[in-house]
């Protein structure tokens, strides 16, 4: 990653966080709420964006081992299943947050 990508991606995720700052004030009653949102939607986000980054390189691997011995076919199938954990407790964090709202 380049670093006007790190860049690029910084400010779009301090913009969109920002939203999660702007609450009614008539329902204000939680005040912590918008933050509460902002770290489940981050609990998910992250954990499903390390995930494919980590499979679309697992699964790339997987493919060339396949190919050259289809005898390990079950082993990579474990292999490229393992970053998926990552995704799940993205998913428990995100609704264990969103609970709290």
């Amino acid at each position: 990653m380049t670093k006007t990508n790190k860049i690029a991606l910084a400010a779009l995720v301090l913009a969109l966080s920002s939203t999660g700052f702007a609450q009614e004030t008539a329902k204000a009653v939680n005040t912590n709420g918008g933050l509460i949102a902002v770290g489940a939607g981050l609990a998910l986000g992250l954990g499903a964006i390390g995930t494919g980054l980590a499979q679309g390189r697992i699964g790339a691997a997987a493919a060339g081992v396949t190919a050259e011995n289809p005898g390990r076919l079950g082993l990579m199938l474990l292999w490229f299943a393992i970053p998926e954990t990552l995704v799940i407790f993205g998913l428990v964090g995100f609704f264990i947050l969103s609970g709290k709202i």
